[in-house]
């Protein structure tokens, strides 16, 4: 399985141009840590583009609705029915708590770790008056991170817990990860295009 084959079955399920952005973060924070640990940036990458994908059609995770068709649970049936390996399968349902796979690899780790910090980065940089994510410094993601009104649907102890169990400190980890983000500002649409009221609406 490739990056192309990825991002096919990633467009195939997502429309929503914010769970694709999402997407592409998680990736590039991937490749970042694969490179910082010296693991395979292009396995890392691969989860953490795909990660989500049935999200938008099983948006699921508890209640009435039968577990097969939860969030991870019926990600995890379509790509064993397309071929995609066992431990890619294990990989994505990690990033669910209530999947019961463990947390046992520097992948599962990084996957946890990176998962909501990219949307409380992405957010710092949509505050700013130049929505310009190469603006942001990680003493700006500091100040939000105090504001608990700010994102607050981001799990700041998931974050914190992440960076634990990788065994990097919180602020070594976030800088991290919003160089990962800087280096795909296009992509995100975080390059100051949405102050010049370029790209999208909302």
């Amino acid at each position: 399985m490739n990056r192309q084959d990825a991002w096919e079955l990633l467009t195939e399920y997502t429309a929503s141009p914010s769970l694709i952005k999402h997407a592409l973060a998680v990736e590039a924070a991937m490749r970042a840590y694969a490179r910082k640990l010296g693991a395979d940036e292009e396995r890392w990458g691969l989860v953490g583009l795909i990660h989500d994908f049935d999200y938008e059609q099983y948006p699921t995770m508890d209640g009435d609705v039968p577990q097969e068709q939860w969030h991870t649970f019926a990600g995890a049936r379509i790509l064993r029915e397309r071929g995609w390996p066992e431990e890619i399968v294990q990989d994505v349902l990690s990033h669910a708590s209530y999947s019961g796979t463990a947390l046992d690899t520097p992948l599962r780790k990084a996957l946890f770790a990176v998962d909501e910090l990219t949307g409380l980065i992405m957010a710092v940089a949509l505050v700013r008056p130049s929505k310009d994510i190469r603006d942001v410094e990680v003493k700006s993601i500091r100040k939000k991170w105090k504001d608990k009104a700010f994102a607050a649907a981001v799990s700041r102890a998931d974050i914190e817990e992440g960076a634990a169990r990788l065994g990097v400190d919180l602020w070594e980890h976030v800088g991290l990860v919003l160089a990962a983000l800087q280096g795909i500002a296009a992509e995100l649409e975080l390059d100051g295009r949405l102050a010049t009221g370029e790209g999208e609406h909302h």
